[in-house]
């Protein structure tokens, strides 16, 4: 008897499944909230030099403020004023006419900047001046938190699949909650930046253990329905976050703000259960039994007891070795699992990469910035729901490989078009931003279906690292710009491509039962394989085709 078939004898889709993902719903509704909130937190209102130490004295007392900063600050190509310098004494024949030039050189700021507050009251770049020549710290905060993710995608997926998910998922909760909390209250950059990295470090527990704590009690039908409603919670949690920042606008206080909820989250922890696949898989039989017959009461299951007693259980997931520690050298250690976790692992790094471009890039179309974060975030509606219907249509690997690939498209589009059609171009990146939120969609459900329980954890750090790796290096690749203004839209098109490519290569899941041990990945039983039949002339095409592109037929020798 397989885990799934079990799962009928409860009911793989009743009460109690739907009780784990309301259960679920708050602290996922926290993830987009710190995931994307460098965009407000760290945002750079207008701002120019201080040029109080200049204007003192009677010469100044009959100008306007318009005409102080006109003689004190140079003008751009562009005719606005500098942000960055300022003239060491006042140009006051500045005052009749552009024509009337100067050959004074400007400076930099000597008394510190300006800031526009109409916006923002507050945040860390005001704060601690993360402006002009230090506007690289400003955007490397998002690389620090996300940082903080990778590692903590590392730490928990080791952890779940050694002391399940349950109690990990405890830990994940008061790190994020008592991190987030302190980071609201830094002193200083320094300060600021470490408590960042390691809430992201305790965020990453609730990313990669909500989503496999789900889809674990959910039997093969249900599986894709479980997954699109869990990733609906990062949608609402998205759209909250712009009307937070829009009423909450100092960082400090909309950092507490975003944080707080996940004391409820622990509150409603004790009524979330381990995962009963994984309490088999590492022979704790007796408390499986346990957290079963309790999904079999709430879905009104009663005859369960009289079917299945708890010695059966330990026949479902059979493990060459009871209670084996697994850890990720298992993901490299046989030929298909090594090959799963390399392609899998790319796709990751595309899908996030892809995904956090467009999302931390939500200006230069002429909108609000909280509207358009608002319309970024309310396009992943429609997104999921069209994912829903073909990853049952056309399968899971279809699925991946073309949201990426008309991701790339749309943002190939927007380097071709030209800023005045900033309307159409508004059109093509709200399209291409909910495209990439399907592909994220799709590729927490899939990679979960790909990896067998007793890696599975595992499988998802790994993962979840190489999706961080690549939001991490993001926000430096945004800073590309300053050497050639499309150069990181060029970048994070070509990687959408890539991946969307490297997607064909992967197996098919849909209506596959979820493998148990690693043998059942390197040699697939009679329900994989039909699939895997179907996918061999689609995978030799896409080896082809990539090779092709890249013109190096040492790939295909990899791959075929």
């Amino acid at each position: 008897m397989k885990f799934d078939s079990l799962l009928d004898e409860v009911n793989g889709l009743g009460k109690f499944q739907i009780l784990i993902v309301i259960l679920l719903v708050v602290p996922r509704f926290i993830l987009p909230c710190h995931f994307l909130l460098n965009n407000f937190i760290a945002a750079m209102p207008s701002h120019h030099c201080n040029i109080t130490a200049l204007v003192d004295g009677d010469i100044f007392e009959n100008l306007t403020q318009e005409q102080r900063l006109t003689v004190s600050i140079p003008a751009q190509e562009d005719g606005t004023l500098s942000s960055c310098e300022m003239f060491p004494q006042p140009q006051l024949h500045l005052l009749y006419g552009p024509s009337n030039t100067t050959d004074t050189p400007a400076v930099e700021c000597q008394n510190g900047w300006v800031y526009d507050t109409s916006t923002f009251t507050s945040t860390i770049a005001t704060e601690w001046d993360l402006v002009c020549n230090k506007k690289g710290m400003n955007k490397a905060t998002a690389t620090v938190f996300f940082c903080g993710v990778m590692l903590g995608a590392v730490i928990f997926g080791t952890l779940c699949d050694r002391f399940g998910r349950k109690s990990m998922l405890l830990l994940s909760y008061v790190c994020a909650m008592g991190f987030g909390l302190t980071s609201a209250f830094s002193s200083s950059y320094t300060m600021f930046a470490v408590m960042r990295f390691f809430t992201g470090l305790g965020l990453t527990g609730i990313s990669i253990i909500s989503i496999v704590l789900s889809i674990e009690w959910v039997d093969v039908q249900h599986r894709t329905l479980i997954g699109v409603i869990g990733s609906m919670a990062w949608t609402v949690g998205n759209m909250l976050l712009a009307g937070l920042a829009y009423a909450v606008n100092d960082w400090r206080s909309l950092l507490i703000t975003v944080t707080a909820p996940l004391g409820f989250a622990i509150i409603t922890w004790w009524w979330i259960p381990e995962s009963a696949r994984w309490l088999i898989a590492n022979g704790k039989v007796e408390k499986a039994h346990f957290y079963l017959q309790k999904c079999a009461k709430c879905n009104r299951k009663q005859e369960f007891s009289s079917k299945i007693k708890p010695e059966m259980l330990s026949s479902i997931v059979m493990v060459e070795k009871q209670n084996k520690s697994y850890t990720y050298v298992d993901l490299v250690r046989t030929p298909k699992m090594r090959k799963l976790a390399i392609l899998s692992g790319m796709v990751w790094y595309g899908v996030a990469s892809t995904y956090y471009g467009i999302s931390l890039n939500i200006s230069g179309f002429g909108l609000n910035i909280y509207l358009t974060h608002f319309i970024y975030a309310a396009i992943e509606f429609p997104a999921k729901l069209m994912v829903y219907f073909f990853l049952d249509k056309i399968g899971r690997r279809h699925c991946q490989a073309g949201t990426l690939l008309l991701t790339g498209t749309c943002i190939a589009i927007n380097i071709f078009l030209s800023k005045d059609m900033w309307l159409f171009r508004t059109i093509v990146a709200i399209v291409g931003k909910g495209l990439s939120e399907a592909s994220f969609t799709t590729v927490f459900l899939y990679t979960t279906e790909l990896y067998p329980t007793v890696v599975r954890q595992n499988g998802m750090g790994y993962n979840s690292f190489m999706g961080r790796l690549g939001a991490s290096i993001t926000p430096l690749v945004l800073l590309l710009e300053d050497v050639w203004k499309l150069l990181p839209q060029v970048i994070i098109c070509a990687l959408a491509m890539l991946s969307g490519l490297v997607a064909l290569l992967l197996p098919e899941t849909h209506n596959i039962r979820l493998p148990e041990t690693i043998e059942d990945i390197e040699k697939p039983g009679l329900e994989q394989t039909d699939s895997i039949l179907v996918s061999r002339h689609e995978f030799g095409i896409s080896v082809h085709l990539i090779s092709r592109l890249l013109k190096f037929s040492y790939y295909e020798n990899i791959f075929s």
